[in-house]
């Protein structure tokens, strides 16, 4: 029996398909704030921050760890074209430890080359990266 609640859900990076299939509920963070899309949703787009992204399948909810984009959300499907997003399988948590440990300290050095603003993207992007595999 299929159930009424559920709705497509595809996920595309500039490499690969990264998830198609069907879903429940999809949560991830926007430049608006945490979202969560169920079946008939209104139509909207946004521009997604870093962050988990949650993809409730009938079986067992899956996360990732989403970094950038944007979502084309329609009443019956969500697409989300993702620049970088990444299973936790796929993380090297060694690698996300240092890239946080880097971003903090470019963050707390005050020095006047840094780029405050790519900092601070590095360091919710290692710590969506450490979220996801916790």
């Amino acid at each position: 029996m299929e159930d009424n609640n559920l709705f497509d859900v595809k996920i595309i990076t500039p490499e690969r398909m990264f998830y198609e299939g069907k879903a429940s509920m999809v949560e991830f963070n926007t430049t608006e704030g945490e979202i969560g899309v169920l079946k008939h949703h209104i139509p909207m787009t946004v521009i997604i921050e870093p962050g988990i992204l949650t993809i409730t399948e009938p079986e067992q909810p899956k996360n990732a760890a989403l970094h950038s984009g944007f979502a084309v959300i329609k009443p019956d499907s969500v697409t989300i074209l993702a620049e970088i997003i990444e299973w936790p399988s796929e993380i090297d948590e060694k690698r996300a430890e240092e890239a946080l440990k880097r971003a903090q300290d470019r963050l707390a050095n005050k020095d006047p080359g840094t780029d405050v603003d790519r900092a601070s993207i590095a360091l919710k992007k290692a710590i969506c990266r450490l979220n996801s595999i916790k």
